[in-house]
Protein backbone atom coordinates (compact mmCIF):
# COMPACT_ATOMS: atom_id res chain seq x y z
CA UNK A 1 0.00 0.00 0.00
CA UNK A 2 1.42 3.32 -0.58
CA UNK A 3 0.34 6.91 0.90
CA UNK A 4 0.49 10.20 -0.55
CA UNK A 5 2.80 11.89 1.48
CA UNK A 6 2.71 15.92 1.24
CA UNK A 7 6.10 17.68 1.79
CA UNK A 8 7.53 20.84 2.09
CA UNK A 9 10.67 20.85 0.71
CA UNK A 10 13.81 23.95 2.15
CA UNK A 11 15.11 25.15 -1.24
CA UNK A 12 16.45 28.45 -1.35
CA UNK A 13 18.49 29.94 1.73
CA UNK A 14 16.65 33.48 2.94
CA UNK A 15 18.28 36.90 2.83
CA UNK A 16 15.78 38.69 5.02
CA UNK A 17 12.04 37.27 5.46
CA UNK A 18 11.70 33.80 4.48
CA UNK A 19 8.65 32.76 2.51
CA UNK A 20 6.70 30.52 0.55
CA UNK A 21 9.19 31.45 -2.09
CA UNK A 22 12.18 29.75 -0.47
CA UNK A 23 10.24 26.19 -0.15
CA UNK A 24 9.00 23.97 -2.91
CA UNK A 25 5.66 21.74 -2.34
CA UNK A 26 5.70 18.30 -3.12
CA UNK A 27 3.51 15.37 -3.26
CA UNK A 28 5.71 11.82 -2.87
CA UNK A 29 4.21 8.71 -2.66
CA UNK A 30 5.41 7.04 0.33
CA UNK A 31 5.78 2.78 0.84
CA UNK A 32 4.40 2.08 3.93
CA UNK A 33 5.83 -1.31 3.97
CA UNK A 34 7.40 -1.67 7.38
CA UNK A 35 10.44 -3.32 8.42
CA UNK A 36 11.40 -4.72 11.74
CA UNK A 37 10.48 -1.90 14.93
CA UNK A 38 9.27 -0.25 12.41
CA UNK A 39 5.98 3.14 12.46
CA UNK A 40 3.85 4.46 10.14
CA UNK A 41 2.41 7.71 11.35
CA UNK A 42 0.43 10.78 10.07
CA UNK A 43 1.11 14.37 11.53
CA UNK A 44 -1.60 15.93 13.39
CA UNK A 45 0.48 19.08 14.52
CA UNK A 46 3.98 20.27 13.37
CA UNK A 47 6.13 23.02 14.80
CA UNK A 48 7.01 26.40 13.84
CA UNK A 49 10.38 27.92 15.60
CA UNK A 50 12.54 30.38 15.46
CA UNK A 51 15.59 28.13 15.77
CA UNK A 52 14.25 27.43 11.70
CA UNK A 53 15.45 30.67 11.12
CA UNK A 54 19.18 30.02 12.48
CA UNK A 55 19.48 26.83 10.74
CA UNK A 56 19.30 28.66 7.39
CA UNK A 57 22.16 30.53 8.09
CA UNK A 58 25.15 30.59 5.42
CA UNK A 59 27.63 30.41 8.79
CA UNK A 60 28.27 27.70 11.14
CA UNK A 61 26.06 27.97 14.17
CA UNK A 62 25.46 25.54 16.66
CA UNK A 63 25.69 23.37 13.92
CA UNK A 64 28.95 23.25 11.81
CA UNK A 65 26.43 23.17 8.27
CA UNK A 66 23.42 25.00 7.52
CA UNK A 67 20.06 23.04 7.19
CA UNK A 68 20.51 20.86 3.62
CA UNK A 69 18.70 22.58 0.61
CA UNK A 70 16.95 20.04 -1.40
CA UNK A 71 15.40 17.68 1.89
CA UNK A 72 11.92 18.33 3.96
CA UNK A 73 12.13 21.22 6.37
CA UNK A 74 13.57 19.62 9.74
CA UNK A 75 10.82 20.09 12.84
CA UNK A 76 9.41 18.88 15.57
CA UNK A 77 5.75 16.94 14.97
CA UNK A 78 2.97 15.32 17.32
CA UNK A 79 1.64 12.27 15.04
CA UNK A 80 -0.91 9.37 15.28
CA UNK A 81 0.61 5.83 14.71
CA UNK A 82 -1.25 4.63 11.66
CA UNK A 83 0.44 1.17 11.76
CA UNK A 84 3.03 -0.75 13.69
CA UNK A 85 5.21 -3.30 13.36
CA UNK A 86 7.15 -2.69 16.65
CA UNK A 87 6.33 -3.86 20.27
CA UNK A 88 4.37 -1.59 22.76
CA UNK A 89 3.19 0.80 19.91
CA UNK A 90 -0.69 0.49 18.69
CA UNK A 91 -2.66 2.11 15.77
CA UNK A 92 -4.03 5.01 17.05
CA UNK A 93 -1.33 6.10 19.63
CA UNK A 94 0.18 9.42 20.33
CA UNK A 95 3.49 10.08 19.74
CA UNK A 96 6.06 13.09 19.32
CA UNK A 97 9.13 12.68 17.36
CA UNK A 98 11.08 15.04 14.64
CA UNK A 99 9.95 14.00 11.27
CA UNK A 100 9.36 17.64 9.57
CA UNK A 101 7.26 19.33 7.26
CA UNK A 102 5.67 16.35 5.83
CA UNK A 103 2.17 14.86 6.15
CA UNK A 104 3.03 11.15 6.58
CA UNK A 105 6.12 9.04 7.82
CA UNK A 106 7.84 5.63 8.21
CA UNK A 107 10.02 5.66 11.40
CA UNK A 108 11.89 3.68 13.67
CA UNK A 109 10.49 3.38 16.92
CA UNK A 110 13.10 4.56 18.78
CA UNK A 111 12.47 7.59 16.58
CA UNK A 112 9.64 8.71 18.58
CA UNK A 113 8.12 9.33 22.27
CA UNK A 114 5.31 8.12 22.93
CA UNK A 115 2.68 10.99 24.43
CA UNK A 116 0.03 10.58 27.35
CA UNK A 117 -3.02 12.50 25.77
CA UNK A 118 -4.49 12.21 29.85
CA UNK A 119 -1.96 14.75 30.53
CA UNK A 120 -2.41 17.78 28.28
CA UNK A 121 -3.56 18.08 24.76
CA UNK A 122 -1.41 16.49 22.92
CA UNK A 123 -0.44 19.61 21.08
CA UNK A 124 2.05 20.80 24.32
CA UNK A 125 4.18 18.09 23.51
CA UNK A 126 5.65 20.96 20.98
CA UNK A 127 5.02 23.84 23.62
CA UNK A 128 5.07 23.69 27.44
CA UNK A 129 5.59 20.03 27.82
CA UNK A 130 8.32 19.69 25.06
CA UNK A 131 11.13 21.64 23.58
CA UNK A 132 9.87 25.43 24.69
CA UNK A 133 8.89 24.22 28.07
CA UNK A 134 12.50 22.48 28.14
CA UNK A 135 14.11 25.68 27.20
CA UNK A 136 12.60 27.39 30.08
CA UNK A 137 12.80 25.48 32.37
CA UNK A 138 16.03 24.08 31.99
CA UNK A 139 17.34 28.03 31.05
CA UNK A 140 16.08 29.36 33.86
CA UNK A 141 16.74 27.13 36.48
CA UNK A 142 20.06 25.83 35.56
CA UNK A 143 21.87 29.04 33.72
CA UNK A 144 19.51 31.45 35.64
CA UNK A 145 19.47 30.36 38.66
CA UNK A 146 17.05 32.78 40.24
CA UNK A 147 15.93 33.16 43.92
CA UNK A 148 13.23 34.58 45.89
CA UNK A 149 13.18 38.16 45.59
CA UNK A 150 15.37 38.82 42.88
CA UNK A 151 14.59 40.49 39.58
CA UNK A 152 13.97 38.32 36.41
CA UNK A 153 13.79 39.91 33.05
CA UNK A 154 12.33 38.52 30.30
CA UNK A 155 12.29 39.70 27.07
CA UNK A 156 9.99 38.59 23.99
CA UNK A 157 8.26 37.71 27.36
CA UNK A 158 4.83 36.63 25.06
CA UNK A 159 6.52 33.59 23.24
CA UNK A 160 6.37 30.31 23.39
CA UNK A 161 9.41 29.97 25.26
CA UNK A 162 9.61 33.63 27.15
CA UNK A 163 6.01 33.28 28.47
CA UNK A 164 7.02 30.11 30.14
CA UNK A 165 9.93 31.76 31.87
CA UNK A 166 7.69 34.36 33.49
CA UNK A 167 5.29 32.07 35.57
CA UNK A 168 8.51 29.85 36.34
CA UNK A 169 10.00 32.35 37.63
CA UNK A 170 6.92 33.83 39.86
CA UNK A 171 7.32 29.76 40.84
CA UNK A 172 11.04 30.78 42.73
CA UNK A 173 9.30 33.51 44.09
CA UNK A 174 11.46 36.16 41.95
CA UNK A 175 10.05 39.13 41.07
CA UNK A 176 9.72 39.71 37.16
CA UNK A 177 9.36 42.66 34.38
CA UNK A 178 8.29 41.02 31.46
CA UNK A 179 9.05 42.87 28.10
CA UNK A 180 6.97 42.40 24.68
CA UNK A 181 6.03 44.17 21.64
CA UNK A 182 2.51 46.16 22.05
CA UNK A 183 0.07 46.95 24.59
CA UNK A 184 -2.26 43.64 24.20
CA UNK A 185 0.52 41.37 24.77
CA UNK A 186 2.03 43.56 27.93
CA UNK A 187 -1.69 43.57 29.38
CA UNK A 188 -1.98 39.79 29.03
CA UNK A 189 1.46 39.10 30.46
CA UNK A 190 0.72 41.42 33.80
CA UNK A 191 -3.10 40.62 34.42
CA UNK A 192 -2.70 36.54 32.75
CA UNK A 193 0.98 35.56 33.79
CA UNK A 194 1.09 37.22 36.70
CA UNK A 195 4.44 39.78 35.64
CA UNK A 196 5.36 42.28 38.21
CA UNK A 197 5.81 44.73 35.88
CA UNK A 198 5.61 44.99 32.00
CA UNK A 199 7.31 47.21 29.11
CA UNK A 200 6.41 47.44 25.45
CA UNK A 201 9.53 47.75 24.23
CA UNK A 202 8.00 49.71 21.09
CA UNK A 203 7.81 52.68 22.96
CA UNK A 204 11.20 53.40 23.40
CA UNK A 205 12.99 55.37 20.94
CA UNK A 206 16.33 54.22 21.80
CA UNK A 207 17.99 51.49 24.39
CA UNK A 208 18.90 54.53 26.70
CA UNK A 209 15.32 55.56 27.18
CA UNK A 210 14.57 51.65 27.78
CA UNK A 211 16.90 51.26 30.25
CA UNK A 212 16.05 54.56 31.70
CA UNK A 213 12.97 52.58 32.03
CA UNK A 214 13.89 49.58 33.45
CA UNK A 215 15.85 51.03 36.15
CA UNK A 216 13.15 53.10 37.70
CA UNK A 217 10.68 50.10 37.60
CA UNK A 218 13.20 47.40 39.47
CA UNK A 219 16.21 49.37 40.68
CA UNK A 220 18.87 46.80 38.88
CA UNK A 221 18.21 43.23 37.48
CA UNK A 222 19.63 40.38 39.08
CA UNK A 223 18.70 37.22 35.68
CA UNK A 224 18.30 38.55 32.40
CA UNK A 225 16.46 35.80 30.23
CA UNK A 226 17.31 36.82 26.35
CA UNK A 227 15.53 35.92 23.64
CA UNK A 228 15.66 38.85 21.59
CA UNK A 229 18.94 40.31 21.65
CA UNK A 230 19.34 43.81 19.49
CA UNK A 231 18.29 47.21 21.48
CA UNK A 232 16.11 45.55 24.37
CA UNK A 233 19.50 43.59 25.57
CA UNK A 234 21.58 46.70 25.19
CA UNK A 235 19.05 48.40 27.39
CA UNK A 236 18.87 45.80 29.88
CA UNK A 237 22.44 44.71 30.58
CA UNK A 238 23.51 48.38 31.41
CA UNK A 239 21.12 47.53 34.48
CA UNK A 240 22.33 44.90 35.76
CA UNK A 241 23.63 44.31 39.62
CA UNK A 242 26.47 42.43 40.89
CA UNK A 243 26.85 39.07 40.32
CA UNK A 244 24.02 38.80 37.63
CA UNK A 245 23.20 35.88 35.26
CA UNK A 246 22.59 36.77 31.68
CA UNK A 247 21.03 34.08 29.45
CA UNK A 248 21.17 33.77 26.05
CA UNK A 249 18.39 31.77 25.02
CA UNK A 250 17.35 33.53 21.26
CA UNK A 251 18.39 36.37 19.38
CA UNK A 252 15.09 37.02 16.92
CA UNK A 253 15.93 40.54 16.11
CA UNK A 254 18.89 40.02 14.17
CA UNK A 255 17.09 36.58 12.43
CA UNK A 256 15.68 38.45 9.44
CA UNK A 257 18.54 40.13 7.24
CA UNK A 258 21.20 40.10 10.02
CA UNK A 259 21.78 36.66 10.67
CA UNK A 260 25.44 36.23 9.33
CA UNK A 261 26.23 40.22 9.85
CA UNK A 262 24.65 41.29 13.14
CA UNK A 263 23.80 45.08 13.01
CA UNK A 264 24.93 45.04 17.11
CA UNK A 265 27.86 44.22 18.59
CA UNK A 266 28.91 43.50 22.31
CA UNK A 267 29.02 46.91 23.25
CA UNK A 268 28.27 46.13 27.22
CA UNK A 269 30.89 43.70 27.47
CA UNK A 270 33.01 45.74 29.69
CA UNK A 271 29.75 46.52 32.28
CA UNK A 272 29.40 42.28 32.54
CA UNK A 273 33.20 42.93 33.38
CA UNK A 274 32.92 45.45 36.23
CA UNK A 275 29.81 43.66 37.38
CA UNK A 276 31.35 39.82 37.69
CA UNK A 277 28.44 38.98 35.86
CA UNK A 278 27.91 36.03 33.72
CA UNK A 279 26.95 35.19 30.43
CA UNK A 280 25.77 31.87 29.34
CA UNK A 281 24.20 30.35 26.23
CA UNK A 282 21.49 27.48 26.41
CA UNK A 283 20.10 25.19 23.80
CA UNK A 284 17.03 23.13 24.28
CA UNK A 285 19.59 20.38 22.99
CA UNK A 286 21.43 20.10 26.12
CA UNK A 287 18.64 19.39 27.98
CA UNK A 288 17.29 16.85 25.99
CA UNK A 289 17.54 13.65 28.05
CA UNK A 290 16.50 15.12 31.18
CA UNK A 291 12.76 15.37 29.61
CA UNK A 292 11.17 13.33 31.98
CA UNK A 293 12.67 15.54 35.12
CA UNK A 294 11.40 18.85 33.54
CA UNK A 295 7.76 16.52 33.10
CA UNK A 296 7.69 15.66 36.32
CA UNK A 297 8.10 19.32 38.05
CA UNK A 298 5.89 21.47 35.57
CA UNK A 299 3.40 18.74 34.32
CA UNK A 300 1.45 18.18 37.44
CA UNK A 301 1.45 22.46 37.47
CA UNK A 302 -0.17 22.55 33.57
CA UNK A 303 -2.69 19.51 34.94
CA UNK A 304 -3.98 21.66 38.13
CA UNK A 305 -4.12 25.00 36.15
CA UNK A 306 -1.48 26.57 37.37
CA UNK A 307 0.28 27.55 34.06
CA UNK A 308 -0.97 29.73 31.17
CA UNK A 309 0.36 28.27 27.96
CA UNK A 310 -1.31 30.12 25.09
CA UNK A 311 -1.45 27.86 21.17
CA UNK A 312 -1.65 30.15 18.33
CA UNK A 313 -2.63 27.22 15.77
CA UNK A 314 -2.82 27.71 12.05
CA UNK A 315 -5.31 25.35 10.19
CA UNK A 316 -3.55 23.70 7.09
CA UNK A 317 -0.74 22.10 5.90
CA UNK A 318 0.01 24.44 2.96
CA UNK A 319 0.08 27.30 5.78
CA UNK A 320 3.72 25.76 7.13
CA UNK A 321 6.06 28.43 4.92
CA UNK A 322 3.56 31.57 5.82
CA UNK A 323 3.48 30.48 9.31
CA UNK A 324 7.03 30.32 9.77
CA UNK A 325 7.63 33.64 8.58
CA UNK A 326 4.36 34.91 10.99
CA UNK A 327 6.74 34.68 13.68
CA UNK A 328 8.89 37.60 13.06
CA UNK A 329 5.53 39.92 12.69
CA UNK A 330 4.79 39.78 16.27
CA UNK A 331 1.06 39.05 15.51
CA UNK A 332 0.78 36.39 17.98
CA UNK A 333 1.69 34.97 21.57
CA UNK A 334 2.83 31.68 23.48
CA UNK A 335 3.19 28.87 20.83
CA UNK A 336 2.52 28.28 16.99
CA UNK A 337 1.19 25.20 15.67
CA UNK A 338 -0.04 24.21 12.62
CA UNK A 339 -2.49 21.34 12.15
CA UNK A 340 -2.40 19.08 9.48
Amino acid sequence: MTILNRQWIYQQAPVDLVGPEHYRYEEQPLDTALGRDELLIAARYISVDPYMRIGQSGKPTYDPHPHPVGIVQQAGVVAQVLASNAAGFQPGDWVRTYSGWQTHAVLHASAVNRIDPQLAPVSTALGVLGMPGRTAWFGLTEAGKPRAGEVVVVSGAAGAVGSLVVQFAKKHGARVLAIAGGAEKCRWLQEQLGADWVLDYRAYHDHAALAAQIRQLTGGVDVYFDNVGGMVTDAVVGEIKRRARIVICGQISQYNGHLDAPTLGPRFLHHVLYQRATIQGILARDYLHRMDEMLAIVGPWVQRGEIVFEQHVLHGFEQLPQALNALFTGEHRGKLLVEV
